[in-house]
């Protein structure tokens, strides 16, 4: 194991507004909603498979795990976090992170804002348990409460078949879907490491840009930046073989295993 160590809670220049190490043996409901964009599907269907050891967060996909909305995401089945949720009345196609455009609401969400920040430094320690059926990410979206403010910042994804032995394929960046403000901005680059170690994933949003960290080095600048509340989503998927190109059968427990995640607001 190479893990890379945590970073001080100190930060210069910056003052911490949000926190989880994940040290009780309960979901803080005050912080997370423990369930995926359930507008579209129902909190019942939607609901996050996870637990707590050591002072961690392991989101999992279990073996009796039925696929979140199988209307329009077919077999996909997924544990999420996020720190808010909004979608218009029911029948409606008005909702966050519209995926489809067949997209209705089946279940009213009462609106919550638990944390939609409007720029920062967020970082996560995390690692995985690299299986090829399997999608990792931390990513943000915006609040959507109005249709344009939709774009995301993806601090990083990892596709498990896209990891081969100590290095790995991350993917990064800026993704416009209903922003006409904002251009695709994704990339994906091998590094030379091993996901199954602890790293740290970053990014720094700034009314001037956004730039992208792995263990504390920039990867990336970019000079696009969304200019509205996001919110944070944490998530592990299982996507079917026919999509991800997998020959091996799924394992189970599939998991993703968060030490901590900070957010902190520039002085």
């Amino acid at each position: 194991m190479r893990d890379f160590p945590r970073n001080q809670v100190e930060k210069k220049g910056y003052a911490l507004v949000f926190e989880d190490d994940f040290d009780s043996s309960e979901l803080n409901l005050d912080r997370w909603l423990p369930y995926y964009l359930p507008q579209w599907s129902s909190r019942a269907r939607s609901k996050a498979n996870y637990r707590f050891e050591q002072s961690q967060l392991i989101l999992q996909i279990t073996q009796d795990q039925q696929p979140w909305c199988r209307e329009w995401n077919g077999e996909v089945k997924v544990s999420n976090l996020q720190t808010g949720v909004y979608g218009g009345p029911a029948g409606s196609s008005h909702g966050q992170h519209r995926f489809s455009e067949a997209c209705r609401v089946q279940e009213e969400q009462a609106t919550q804002r638990l944390f939609t920040p409007q720029y920062g430094y967020f970082e996560m320690r995390a690692r995985i348990a690299p299986n090829p059926n399997n999608v990792f990410g931390f990513w943000m979206i915006g609040f959507e409460d109005q249709p344009e403010r939709s774009a995301e910042i993806c601090p990083f994804e990892i596709k498990g078949w896209q990891v081969q032995g100590d290095a790995c394929t991350l993917g990064y960046g800026l993704h416009p879907f209903g922003d006409p403000t904002i251009q695709d901005e994704f990339l994906e680059v091998s590094y030379p490491i091993d996901p199954a170690d602890y790293h740290i994933y970053a990014v720094d949003w700034s009314e001037q840009g956004v730039d992208f960290y792995l263990d504390n080095e920039c990867l990336h600048r970019s000079v696009q930046s969304p200019q509205y509340p996001m919110q944070l989503m944490l998530n592990i998927y299982e996507i079917p073989a026919k999509e991800s190109g997998s020959k091996s059968a799924p394992v189970y427990p599939a998991e993703f295993t968060i030490d901590y995640i900070r957010c902190y607001q520039r002085l």
